[in-house]
C-alpha cells in the first residue's frame, strides 16, 4: 500500500442492512478530500462485497466475527504513515460532505487534542447524548435498570454532562464511539482499541488511553451528524450479557 490519504475510515460490519449501510458509505464518499474507506466484514458470508466495488473502498472479509475492537485494529498497519486522520464510523450514521473538513480545520493545529466528535442527533433531529463522565459500576447499574433510572435521575443527568452548556465545545471524559475522528498518529500511538472488548465499553476504554498520552477528546457541537441508535443490548439478552462482560473487563482494568 503506497497511497497517501487525507483521511481513512473503518466500518466494522456484521450482517448489516444494505440500505442503511449504503447511506453511511455515501456520506463518506461525499467528503471532498483524498480518502480510503475500509469495510471490515465479520459477517457469515461476503455477500456485501459486490455492493461496494469502488476505488476509494477497501473491502475485507474476515470469515468470522472477531468483534468490534479487533475489526477496527485490522487496518492499523495499513493506515500507519498513510493517512493524516482516521475516522471510526458506525454503519448507521449519516452526515454531509463538509462535516469532516470542518472538524479537521477545528483541531488539526491543536497539539493537545487527539480526537474530535460532533453533535449527534436522531433521525427526527432530537439531540442524542454522546458525552459522558467516566462511569462507576453504580452508574452502569443505574442506567441498566428502569426502576433505578427513575430514582437516580440527577445522577444520570450529571453523568451526561447535563450541568454543562452542550451547545458549546468542551473536553468530556469520553465520547460514544459511533463517530470518532482521530489524528492517525495518535490512534496508532495508543494501539487502537483494546481487543479484549468484543463489543461495548471499547469507546470508554480508548478515551482512557488518550488520557494516558496526555491528550484530550473534543466535543464540537457546531457540526452535526445523524445516528440511528438501536440500543440492542437493552433488548437482546445475548448482547446484554456481552455488555456486562465488557463492563467487568473495563472495571478490572481501570478500577471500580
Amino acid at each position: 500500500m503506497s497511497d497517501k490519504y487525507d483521511i481513512s475510515a473503518t466500518i466494522v460490519l456484521y450482517e448489516e442492512d444494505v440500505s442503511m449501510l449504503n447511506k453511511t458509505v455515501e456520506s463518506f464518499l461525499r467528503i471532498p478530500l483524498e480518502k480510503k474507506l475500509f469495510l471490515i466484514d465479520n459477517s457469515k458470508s461476503n455477500f456485501l462485497e459486490k455492493e461496494f466495488n469502488h476505488a476509494e473502498i477497501n473491502y475485507q472479509f474476515v470469515g468470522n466475527n472477531i468483534g468490534f475492537s479487533a475489526g477496527h485494529n485490522l487496518i492499523l498497519e495499513q493506515i500507519k504513515q498513510h493517512s493524516k486522520y482516521h475516522l471510526i464510523l458506525n454503519p448507521d450514521v449519516c452526515f454531509s460532505g463538509e462535516v469532516i473538513p470542518r472538524l479537521i480545520n477545528e483541531f488539526q493545529n491543536k497539539e493537545d487534542i487527539a480526537m474530535i466528535a460532533p453533535k449527534i442527533v436522531f433521525p427526527d433531529e432530537k439531540y442524542q447524548n454522546s458525552c459522558r463522565r467516566y462511569p462507576s459500576l453504580r452508574d452502569l447499574l443505574i442506567r441498566k435498570s428502569g426502576f433505578l433510572k427513575r430514582i437516580y435521575t440527577s445522577s444520570i443527568h450529571k453523568g451526561e454532562y447535563g450541568d454543562k452548556d452542550l451547545t458549546r465545545s468542551f473536553y468530556p471524559d469520553f465520547i460514544h464511539g459511533c463517530f470518532m475522528l482521530f489524528k492517525t498518529d495518535d490512534f496508532i500511538k495508543i494501539g487502537g482499541f483494546d481487543e479484549r472488548y468484543f463489543l461495548y465499553m471499547e469507546d470508554v476504554d480508548i478515551c482512557r488511553k488518550i488520557d494516558q498520552i496526555d491528550k484530550k477528546k473534543m466535543y464540537y457541537p457546531n457540526e452535526q451528524i445523524t445516528h440511528i441508535l438501536k440500543k440492542e443490548s437493552s433488548k437482546n439478552m445475548r448482547l446484554f450479557f456481552i455488555h456486562f462482560i465488557s463492563s467487568i473487563k473495563y472495571f478490572k482494568k481501570w478500577g471500580f
